[in-house]
């Protein structure tokens, strides 16, 4: 019985992750579509930014759907290929949309303050993935998962990132310019201790919990 509970809140907080990132990426997806708002100041930055933004929300859209399927310990083990094959994919999105959010800093909304944050996360972004490439292809799997854990963390930034805003300007009705930059060092700097926390724990460790799907 503990063990199917177990089994249980493993498997609804990969799907609880999974629905997170599909709803972000959709916004993504749907920005590119959609027709700037003139009196949005994210909007207006973008718009100043150029072909930057679209990569930027596209790699990041596509690295978002795919990293709940990259955490899935089962079709790690069930289908190997597919599991390579969607991790070439999410390399691909994270160089595109790194790159991208470089690029993005120079006209970022809040300045430098915020500029230099977006600049290291995806400095961060770029690095980690790239060694969780390198790792797996030396056939070293271990530090391979652990450094894609990493990857997938500041992917996740995305997500905290507007649960920072949400909570910031919605509920706590804060100043924009605080809570963008709150949420601007906020988003990765949790996740990133966060899935340290996580790699650290005594096993059965708790990164393995939303690997489960």
């Amino acid at each position: 019985m503990p063990h199917r509970l177990s089994h249980a809140l493993r498997c609804s907080a990969w799907l609880a992750f999974g629905l997170l990132c599909a709803a972000v990426a959709a916004y993504a997806f749907s920005f590119l579509y959609g027709q700037p708002q003139a009196d949005n100041p994210l909007h207006a930055k973008f718009a100043a930014s150029g072909l930057d933004v679209p990569a930027h929300f596209f790699g990041g859209g596509l690295a978002l759907l795919l990293a709940p399927l990259q955490m899935s310990a089962r079709v790690r083990r069930r289908v190997p290929r597919l599991h390579r094959l969607a991790g070439g994919l999410y390399a691909g999105a994270v160089l595109l949309a790194g790159l991208a959010g470089l690029s993005m800093t120079l006209h970022a909304q809040g300045g430098a303050p915020t500029g230099i944050a977006f600049g290291l996360l995806a400095v961060a972004w770029l690095l980690t993935t790239g060694l969780g490439i390198g790792h797996a292809l030396a056939g070293n799997l271990h530090s391979h998962q652990r450094w894609m854990w990493r990857s997938i963390a500041l992917t996740a930034s995305a997500v905290t990132l507007r649960l920072i805003l949400g909570i910031g300007l919605g509920v706590l009705q804060l100043p924009f310019p605080t809570v963008y930059l709150a949420a601007a060092w906020g988003c990765w700097l949790f996740n990133l201790a966060l899935c340290e926390v996580m790699l650290r724990w005594p096993r059965p460790s708790v990164a393995h919990a939303l690997g489960a799907g």
